[in-house]
């Protein structure tokens, strides 16, 4: 199998930025432009807390299209970040603008609030590995005998405190009341839940399910804000929905091929892992632009 590149691949923008690298993250980087952040995304590709590679071709310009989209849709629910996404706009601060282009976001300087705020529509993954041993998700009892891939009643919010070095750590509500204050705590789980719900909707209609998500906020001036990324397959979880069954594990529509490939090569994901075959970066390239073309209802 191959793929036609429209773009090129990008594993890092460092040459291509004149502007000070003050974060690298796993896929993106954050550059310093004075009033605000440049956000490059990159085709970088994680699993199992490892960068792989090599990169996948088209990755980072669904990501960043797609956040740029749902930033849009949703500033009605909740203000966000974004500044602009042009690079022609950038003037000389860009070495290449058509290499970063779609790729790129401008965005105001926000202080991040230290909670990740996950919303799961549907029994899986970790959530249901907590519901087997303990009847609960996050502190939250459920009932007896929910079956994995089913869906709540309405979805239910589980937060996670960030952390900069390792894991993000699970925490309850109330712990997150503590942490942050009551009605920030209660703000950010309504609007975490408003806006899993107009999505969800959206993706319903488009023959997909949005299985469950996970948002970070800030504050710029005194007012909470959306940052960093929204309901890309990096930072949500989405289902076909004629694959939907329950019990199953159901392929989700992102990287899935990497982590299958992974966990069937005998890699003791304790040491970086050899680059990945041809046929398994190709397969996950066409996963990202299918999902963006979906949801975005374009080809390009």
């Amino acid at each position: 199998m191959c793929i036609v590149q429209t773009t090129a691949v990008i594993s890092t923008a460092v040459d291509l930025v004149k502007a000070p690298l003050i974060y690298k993250g796993k896929v993106r980087e954050l550059y310093d432009l004075g009033e605000n952040f440049l956000i490059v995304v990159t085709d970088r590709i994680s699993a199992f807390d490892y960068v792989l590679e090599p990169a996948v071709p088209e990755k980072g310009n669904v990501l960043n299209r797609l956040s740029a989209f749902w930033f849009e849709k949703t500033k009605s629910i909740i203000g966000n970040h974004v500044v602009h996404s042009d690079v022609d706009r950038l003037g000389d601060i860009l070495v290449d603008k058509e290499q970063l282009r779609d790729r790129i976001m401008v965005t105001k300087k926000a202080d991040r609030i230290d909670i990740e705020c996950v919303v799961r529509g549907y029994i899986t993954g970790g959530g249901w590995r907590q519901y087997a041993q303990t009847q609960a998700v996050n502190g939250i009892g459920l009932p007896a005998g929910l079956r994995k891939n089913e869906r709540f009643p309405d979805p239910i919010f589980t937060p996670a405190a960030k952390n900069d070095i390792g894991h993000d750590e699970d925490i309850s509500y109330e712990e997150m009341q503590l942490r942050v204050g009551a009605e920030l705590a209660e703000m950010l789980r309504d609007k975490s839940i408003a806006l899993y719900e107009y999505a969800r909707d959206y993706c319903e209609a488009r023959g997909i399910v949005l299985v469950d998500c996970k948002f970070e906020f800030g504050i710029v001036d005194g007012e909470v804000i959306l940052i960093d990324e929204i309901f890309t397959p990096d930072c949500s979880r989405f289902w076909a929905q004629d694959k939907v069954e329950l019990d199953i594990e159901i392929d989700s529509m992102d990287k899935e091929p990497v982590r299958t490939y992974l966990a069937n090569s005998g890699w003791d994901q304790n040491s970086r892992p050899n680059p990945l075959p041809e046929e398994v970066i190709a397969e996950t390239s066409l996963r990202y632009v299918d999902i963006r073309t979906r949801l975005m209802g374009d080809n390009k």
